[in-house]
């Protein structure tokens, strides 16, 4: 994730707008019809559903929060929402929103950025109540809803000295992440967010109740781990917590003409540190056009070995907040959500190796594309380029629906734009594929194979095909999807589908 940019608030108040459905090719009847339709389906889950779940409609605040994403691009309008407080309501859910054919959304923390994965015109589900974090000292596990943020969750294992594998920045919901992989500053040491699940608590499509494991059912555990919400709706996770104590780490901030010294720290760093306590995860931006660079530096433990970080810290910055700290400040301490409400989209592409050659291209492309967008009303251009350990993939036994292979880690370029005005969407969306597209072409050159790595759901673009983020595993996951959703529940909400 992106956006450790200083940007102007003035840049980000008022940019989010909730579009209506637009009901000018319809008749008034049929509008109406439609209308009263969906309110009789919001009507029916609220008689049905016990007191301990909500339903919410237009007119009041609280659907304007369980409709909100973090990405303007991301928010619909919705009939109305539903915030269900126990398994058996969501499955009360399920079953009328299967019964009548109404499209409906899961949100957990709202962070999608690709149109309509986790918002609906229909019913939008938001599953804050399920808020509960319950650590078990004897198993070293935690048990945590799909409501939470990550932020939530690390606060509240700190009093026992404990983490989990999560999400690196601050404001991102637990859903997404523990169902599409999770990479983070912990990574290099215990693998991707996912590979730390034990047990999903899983309301399937036809309402029943399961917890899935690696024992129980090993098709959905492998399916869960980076399918997403094909499978049904995943209620609880529970992880294997670690050790953590105070961390180092923090923020150097680079300007215009002082780039060159931060390519070189991160080419040297790649070559030279292969310590997994040790991570770093960097940034090229243009932000209304004026360049600005980011490294976020990381060692899990108090101090860092002497030396490790001496070349982003003595070359000429114009930021540092590098601190011995909690690791839930140092989430924290990231600006993620100063880029809320703009349209936002993303792209991955991995690297064997990180070159001052490679990086240069990076920053070439980020220069290129952060000018050439700013008549498309793109507010901020971001490449960012996260490193890790070829042995990231080697933290589990058994497969995962993604990556397709375990046999090689890889480190990533994840590019982000940000921009204010939809009628430039398939303008943003060419060149960031223009882009991505380059970078891969001259990786490829430069003698790396990387062509055929798979893409990170989370981060893929919209009409990424399935066989680019999930390879050879699509038939299987096909698969088992047919036989826990033969009547297709789950294709009535976004997201890859299977």
């Amino acid at each position: 994730m992106v956006a450790f940019a200083d940007l102007s608030l003035s840049f980000l108040l008022g940019l989010s707008s909730l579009t209506a459905p637009d009901t000018s090719s319809e008749s008034l009847d049929t509008a109406c019809t439609r209308n009263v339709r969906r309110s009789t389906v919001c009507e029916q889950i609220a008689s049905e559903v016990s007191s301990s779940s909500v339903v919410y409609y237009t007119d009041s605040m609280q659907h304007m929060k369980d409709i909100y994403h973090w990405s303007a691009s991301s928010s619909q309008p919705s009939e109305c929402s539903f915030e269900p407080g126990t398994t058996e309501d969501v499955a009360i859910a399920l079953r009328i929103l299967g019964q009548t054919q109404t499209p409906f959304g899961v949100k957990s923390g709202g962070h999608a950025a690709n149109a309509g994965f986790s918002s609906t015109p229909g019913v939008q589900i938001a599953m804050y109540s399920f808020s509960d974090v319950v650590y078990n000292s004897t198993t070293q596990t935690a048990t945590v809803g799909t409501g939470l943020l990550w932020d939530d969750v690390y606060v509240a294992l700190e009093q026992y000295g404990v983490t989990v594998v999560g999400a690196k920045v601050t404001a991102i919901g637990v859903g997404g992440v523990a169902l599409g992989g999770g990479y983070s500053y912990l990574t290099n040491q215990y693998g991707l967010a996912f590979d730390s699940v034990v047990a999903f608590e899983l309301v399937l499509p036809n309402g029943t109740v399961t917890d899935v494991t690696g024992s129980t059912n090993p098709d959905l555990f492998f399916a869960l781990r980076g399918g997403f919400n094909n499978f049904g709706i995943v209620t609880r996770v529970t992880v294997k917590t670690y050790p953590q104590g105070q961390v180092w780490g923090g923020r150097v901030s680079y300007g215009p003409g002082q780039w060159d010294g931060a390519t070189s720290a991160i080419a040297n760093f790649w070559a030279n540190v292969h310590d997994t306590k040790a991570s770093i995860y960097n940034t090229y931006n243009l932000v209304a056009g004026v360049p600005e660079m980011s490294s976020i530096l990381f060692y899990d433990a108090p101090t860092c070995p002497e030396g490790m970080y001496d070349d982003f810290l003595k070359i000429p910055h114009i930021e540092q907040d590098i601190s011995t700290r909690s690791y839930v400040d140092l989430v924290q301490s990231l600006p993620l959500n100063l880029t809320s409400n703009l349209r936002s989209v993303f792209h991955w592409v991995a690297m064997e190796e990180v070159t001052v050659d490679m990086l240069d291209m990076i920053a070439n492309e980020t220069s290129f594309w952060g000018k050439e967008l700013l008549k498309s009303s793109a507010v901020i251009v971001s490449y960012d380029v996260d490193l890790y350990v070829p042995t990231l993939y080697d933290h589990v036994d058994s497969p995962t629906a993604y990556p397709p292979s375990r046999d090689k880690g890889y480190s990533f370029i994840e590019v982000y734009y940000g921009w204010l005005d939809p009628k430039y969407d398939d303008e943003i969306f060419d060149a960031l594929n223009l882009s991505a597209q380059h970078m891969t072409q001259a990786l490829t050159d430069a003698g790396q194979n990387i062509a055929d790595v798979a893409i990170y759901p989370n981060n893929a673009p919209p009409n990424t095909s399935l066989e680019k983020m999930y390879g050879d595993n699509v038939p299987r996951l096909q698969a088992i999807k047919k036989a826990v959703d033969p009547d297709n529940v789950m294709g009535l909400t976004g997201g890859w589908k299977f």
